[in-house]
């Protein structure tokens, strides 16, 4: 057998270091086919499984088939790099790959993937290796990060000849993979790197160079960081020189901002850089310094974007607007500083909102006031731009946007989502409004089947609740052609005096239809009555075709399950169809099928009144916890079991276990308050919920939880980083649908604040 090493063999390391190891004599095409053929590699994973196409695809990369060779590039990119991601065939193909790129074939293509596998990489472990064999062989595995890491180390002389290359972009493309060689190979990358870099001309591989220099060596790279960001630096080497200047964690100067504003708009100068992860310079060095979070580095950017927003330039204002967003999102003082820029930039814009300034404007919130007038000018306009001005007065200023909403309801689609809670269906922003009440039973009128305007409009009737009681003809009329959406927003409005002919139109949408249009209408006639009457056989017919264990729709059964919860002992009829739909014990479940096996549980406590059947079910999924995207199932299951109280004590255990994760620590830290409250240490569980706060993966839930157990109660240590929750800069809520972030954690900010006070 042929190993793919004995390459390293056929050349001597001078040679490789001598322009002649690009010619394809050197190539030794019969030894690189033997050594493809000496690879086991079906016995190899990649992204897709069996590695077994890999060596036909080296084999057309190194070919002379031009489209082939192309086509084995991309399949290469979605089988051993596969997002970012490498594999087990991933360091098996390095070798190979990087014998093509010496080889003068296809160089820089080749040069690139194997950066990308070292950039997917980690450097090796010194510690214990969590890859040994379990049963004491003796014998370790090391992760197919750390072999990805070694195995281009292991080639670093092949790839470092390259930088030598008459060829700038294959230059480029060496620097840029040696770059992300990290520890493992920064003792031979970055000598060489600096001899190249002392007599390099071109600047994007000077800029290429300084920033794989930075990331081997920061600290060693950093005066000649500093060196190039001066103006007798090309463009692409200076900005490049921020950047790193930046990354390495130097004090922001007047000269990096005189720079940044000098080259301004700056993606031009990352277009034909290989970082494709950082090709946004204005983002990204805001997005760093942000990320050190004083006092100073935040002043640095508002003054950078303040600056940049006020640009003659469009190209740079798009920019910095969008540069502005992330700002806000990542920053609380950010709208406040930023809105006189942003609304300059917004007026400096034509009537096409060219640079997005005016729709960023709702990205403000309550700072973006003094934009008002501006934002309803435009909002009186037509098409596109008048509906994005109008959403985002939605944001600044609510009161004045509902009438503005009113005149044009139907045109206003972005406008009447963001009135209406938008794409994140949280609670609608606009208060009760006559002329919007008005406007919305006209719409109700004439709305034609389909669409998502029936959730919106039913979401604001909703929200205003009996004060929009004078939609109840139009809703009534309405009902038939949109049975599944309106029966809740019926029940939200309806007034005492207009429930029985409330009743009447529900239960006879009860009585008529598909089988789900049925269930809501029965549905919504129980809570606004509570007649369960035409409820339950519907239930029990839905319940029945799921018997067996889930069926392959979950959805319907977990609806049926909680329509059942809801009433409660008088459901009892539905006890048997609740037991056959639970899932077999032990069977394999996927994340439906348990939600499903969880809302049983509940129905079946509420109903019987007994814990006995129902705390097993919910022990098999809180006990299961190494599924995909299991998180929503958990937190479910948690919240059942505190509502069984003392009943789920076995489940104790179980929700100890899930204290630990920030994503469970709320539910679970609640369950147990009311399962077994005598076995928690309080102190303890508010560290716990103050770190899953901190955490920001589910930071409302961690709070509301520490308020049930008692702010009054917190450690001096305890109540400060509580209030740190609430007075710090950095944004404690860190995602959610675009432009939902600011307004959520504002939310947050006051229930901190409110919880702090004790209120």
């Amino acid at each position: 057998m042929i190993d793919a090493m004995d390459f390293d063999r056929a050349l001597s390391r001078e040679e490789l270091f001598h322009a002649e190891v690009f010619h394809a004599d050197l190539f030794h095409a019969d030894l690189f086919h033997a050594a493809l053929d000496a690879q086991p590699w079906a016995s190899y994973t990649h992204a897709y499984g069996s590695a077994e196409d890999v060596p036909g695809c080296l084999r057309a990369l190194a070919g002379d088939d031009d489209a082939a060779a192309e086509e084995a590039q991309s399949e290469l990119y979605g089988s051993i790099l596969h997002q970012g991601s490498v594999y087990e065939a991933s360091a098996k193909a390095v070798p190979f790959l990087a014998r093509i790129a010496a080889a003068g074939i296809r160089t820089a293509d080749a040069l690139l993937l194997i950066g990308g596998i070292a950039e997917g990489g980690t450097d090796p472990n010194p510690g214990p290796n969590p890859g040994s064999d379990p049963a004491g062989s003796g014998a370790v595995r090391e992760s197919d990060e750390v072999a990805c890491r070694r195995a281009v180390v292991a080639q670093l002389p092949l790839l470092l000849a390259s930088v030598e290359h008459q060829d700038r972009a294959v230059r480029q493309a060496a620097a840029w993979a040696a770059g992300w060689t990290g520890t493992a190979g920064a003792a031979i990358a970055v000598p060489a790197l600096r001899d190249r870099a002392a007599i390099e001309t071109d600047p994007l591989v000077r800029a290429e160079l300084l920033t794989s220099l930075v990331e081997l060596d920061p600290e060693g790279s950093a005066s000649a960081a500093a060196g190039a960001v001066g103006p007798d630096s090309p463009p692409e080497l200076r900005i490049a020189a921020v950047m790193a200047c930046a990354d390495i964690g130097l004090p922001w100067t007047r000269d990096h901002h005189e720079a940044v504003l000098d080259l301004l708009p700056l993606d031009r100068l990352a277009a034909d850089r290989y970082d494709h992860s950082r090709n946004e310079p204005l983002h990204d060095i805001c997005l760093t310094l942000l990320g050190r979070d004083t006092e100073a580095d935040r002043e640095a950017v508002f003054a950078l974007l303040d600056a940049a927003l006020r640009s003659a330039d469009p190209e740079a204002r798009t920019e910095a607007v969008w540069v502005a967003t992330t700002a806000c999102e990542i920053s609380r003082s950010a709208p406040a500083r930023l809105a006189p820029a942003l609304i300059s930039a917004a007026a400096e814009d034509g009537p096409d909102d060219e640079t997005g300034a005016l729709s960023a404007l709702g990205r403000l919130g309550p700072s973006g006031a003094p934009a008002a007038d501006l934002l309803a000018a435009r909002a009186a306009g037509d098409g596109d731009t008048a509906d994005r001005a109008l959403e985002a007065l939605v944001a600044v200023d609510p009161v004045r946007a509902a009438s503005l909403l009113a005149r044009d309801l139907e045109r206003r689609p972005r406008a009447l989502q963001a009135a209406s809670g938008g794409l994140a269906d949280s609670l609608p922003v606009v208060p009760y409004d006559p002329e919007l009440l008005a406007a919305v039973r006209r719409r109700l009128a004439t709305m034609q089947p389909g669409g998502t305007t029936p959730f919106r409009l039913t979401a604001l009737l909703a929200s205003w609740g009996p004060g929009a009681s004078d939609a109840v003809p139009e809703l009534l009329a309405a009902l038939p052609a949109h049975p599944r959406v309106l029966p809740k927003a019926l029940v939200a409005v309806c007034p005492p005096g207009r429930h029985a002919e409330v009743a009447d139109a529900l239960r006879a949408r009860a009585g008529t239809g598909p089988a789900d249009e049925r269930i809501e209408a029965a549905r919504a006639l129980h809570e606004l009555t509570g007649d369960h009457g035409p409820l339950l056989p519907l239930l029990a017919e839905r319940l029945a075709g799921s018997a067996g264990g889930g069926g392959g729709s979950a959805e319907p059964i977990r609806e049926a399950a909680e329509a059942a919860a809801a009433v409660g002992p008088a459901a009892a009829s539905l006890v048997p169809a609740l037991r056959a739909a639970l899932n077999s014990p032990g069977a394999e479940r996927n994340n439906p099928q348990m939600d499903d096996d969880v809302a049983l549980a509940v129905a079946l406590h509420r109903i019987t009144g007994d814990a006995a059947e129902a705390v097993p079910v919910l022990a098999g999924v809180l006990g299961d916890r190494d599924g995909l995207w299991r998180r929503w199932t958990l937190v479910r299951a948690a919240a059942a079991a505190g509502s069984f109280g003392p009943a789920a004590r076995p489940l104790v255990p179980v929700l100890k276990a899930l204290l630990a994760d920030p994503r469970q620590t709320p539910t679970a830290a609640l369950a147990l308050r009311a399962v077994a409250p005598g076995d928690l240490d309080a102190g303890h569980v508010a560290g716990l919920l103050l770190d899953a706060a901190e955490a920001g993966t589910d930071p409302f839930a961690a709070v509301n939880a520490l308020v049930a157990f008692g702010t009054d109660a917190l450690s001096e240590e305890h109540r400060a980083r509580l209030t740190e929750l609430g007075e710090r800069d950095r944004r404690v809520v860190r995602s959610g649908l675009d432009g939902t972030v600011e307004i959520t954690d504002e939310r947050l900010r006051a229930r901190v604040r409110a919880a702090v006070r004790g209120e």
